[in-house]
């Protein structure tokens, strides 16, 4: 089963086992990840689960869609690693993956 970690602003770390398949937004609300919040349950029409994915990673993920694009218009720091948690479905091969929560999500 694939790990994820999550990085709270402040530094506070979260390594939860995540069922291939699954969102990054899914898991971190099954788990109580502060700063992932999913208002609109993976619909990509918030950007309630905005998270910085580590650059060492993102090779590894689809691109943005124009729909994940469009809604990270409206974040206060968008970065080139800006992704929408609920876009981004857990594979075997994200093992040990690390996601960074941004501060306004604290």
């Amino acid at each position: 089963m694939p790990h994820i970690t999550y990085i709270e602003s402040d530094g506070t770390t979260h390594r939860v086992e995540a069922d291939a398949g699954r969102s990054l937004m899914q898991i971190a609300v099954e788990h109580a990840i502060p700063g992932i919040l999913g208002d609109c349950g993976g619909a990509c029409s918030c950007a309630t689960c905005h998270a910085y994915v580590d650059t060492a990673w993102i090779s590894r993920l689809p691109p943005r869609s124009e729909s994940e694009a469009f809604m990270l218009e409206g974040v206060a720091d968008l970065r080139e690693n800006s992704r929408l948690c609920c876009q981004i479905r857990v594979q075997p091969d994200l093992d040990g993956m690390i996601v960074r929560l941004p501060a306004e999500q604290g």
